[in-house]
Formats: structure tokens, sequence, C-alpha cells
């Protein structure tokens, strides 16, 4: 059975809320290797069900999560250089 588009929208809301609705206080926060705690880095931590939540460590309050899927996606594309900056025309 294929999901309509309203389905579709319908269950990734509640997965959304699902996720948001997670109690992650005593998450275990990562940030990248060779990074101190003090200096300026994106953190993440891993949830349940393959979601990850990440934050950045000048607003550790402020945290976005994402399920598996789009963790997935988003991970697939940094290793396609999808998100590479563009040199800046300093440089």
């Amino acid at each position: 059975m294929t999901e309509t588009e309203e389905q579709i929208k319908a269950r990734k809301e509640r997965e959304r809320d699902e996720l948001y609705a997670l109690d992650i206080s005593d998450a275990e926060w990562h940030g990248a290797p060779g990074t101190e705690e003090h200096e300026e880095r994106v953190e993440i931590a891993y949830l349940p069900g393959g979601a990850v939540a990440m934050r950045s460590s000048l607003d550790p309050d402020t945290v976005l999560r994402y399920t598996e899927a789009e963790w997935r996606a988003f991970v697939l594309g940094a290793r396609d250089g999808e998100f590479d900056l563009e040199p800046s025309p300093e440089a």
C-alpha cells in the first residue's frame, strides 16, 4: 500500500512531535575529534531509533532534532559535497 501525500505529511509530523517530546536532559554530547569543550563547535547526541540531536556549543539550549532518515540524508549529502562552501572572493 502506497502512502498518500497527506498520510506522509501526517506521519512526518507525528515523528517530529515524538522526537521533540523525548527527554534528552541526560544526552551525551559529542564534538568533532580534536576540539575542546570550551571551543565553539557543533555537538551531536545520538537518540533512540537512530535519531540525532544537534546544537551549537555557544547556544546549548537551542537543539535541533533529526529523524534517522533526515540525518542519513544530511550525512550522505555532506559526503557527496552537497554542502561544500564556495571559496570567498577574497580567497
